[in-house]
């Protein structure tokens, strides 16, 4: 391995799992294209991260939700001459409230920004990764793909389960390429995403066993590509919740969650 440094794309990197992962990423020596649509904050984050971490951090504002972003992202990166070695694709958000109750333009768009842009993203990336015999995929999932659904957030959980099958499908198929794929599954995370969502209240009442740090989720995800691992649920009690849901039948998890949901509107 030649010791040039390589660059990692971090998607949705202007806060929260982003951010901490951009951190880790520049932490062990990894250049930085940071992308989000908020511009100015991540020229903050670039600068602070740079100057902490004595590494190029470039910023390349996008909307993901506009399906001519991935395409016009990559071609940016290559006009300036920069190259992806290591993919982040953490960008995303939830919908809540009931599926026919919302607009099909916001799932649409949120399809957009958490199934088809890494998707995308992660084809424009891996033939020049491929051809090096090196890169490092990593799908922010999430503990919502291992569970069953719940009623709200509706795609969420549909969404996490597809990107964990994703990964772990390309994992296979190029990991004999020198490319490593990992999906990441954190569960409860403290970031600014329960306050986009407009549920931190309902969250906050979970035990503080259940809760993680971004920066600790990150790290374990770092560790967990670098040893080309295809899915790591992050975190003691979210290993064995996935664990139960693998073996509990499907009717008695539904009951479980469906209480569980009930309990969450209660509050």
């Amino acid at each position: 391995m030649s010791n040039e440094k390589m660059t990692a794309l971090v998607t949705g990197a202007s806060a929260g799992i982003g951010k901490a992962f951009a951190d880790v990423f520049a932490r062990y020596g990894f250049n930085l294209i940071l992308t989000a649509r908020r511009e100015d904050r991540l020229r903050d984050i670039a600068a602070e991260l740079a100057r902490m971490h004595n590494v190029q951090a470039d910023v390349i504002a996008a909307d993901l939700t506009d399906p001519a972003a991935p395409a016009r992202l990559i071609g940016d990166i290559k006009a300036r001459g920069l190259r992806v070695d290591a993919l982040i694709n953490n960008a995303g958000y939830a919908v809540p409230g009931s599926y026919v109750a919302s607009r099909w333009e916001g799932q649409r768009d949120f399809i957009q920004v958490l199934v088809t842009a890494p998707c995308e993203l992660a084809h424009r990336v891996l033939p020049d990764m491929v051809a090096r015999r090196r890169g490092y995929i990593v799908n922010i999932a999430s503990l919502a793909g291992l569970i069953p659904g719940s009623a709200g957030h509706t795609l969420y959980g549909a969404s996490k389960s597809f990107m964990i099958q994703f990964s772990r499908s390309l994992h296979l198929e190029v990991e004999k390429s020198g490319v490593h794929v990992t999906a990441v599954c954190p569960g409860f995370t403290l970031s600014e995403f329960h306050d986009v969502t407009g549920t931190r209240a309902q969250v906050s009442r979970m035990p503080k066993m259940m809760w993680m740090t971004a920066d600790a989720v990150a790290e374990e995800g770092y560790q967990a590509v670098m040893r080309n691992k295809p899915v790591h649920v992050n975190g003691r009690v979210n290993k064995g919740i996935a664990l139960l849901a693998k073996y509990l039948p499907d009717s008695l998890g539904l009951s479980i969650m469906k209480a569980q949901s009930r309990s969450v509107r209660a509050q």
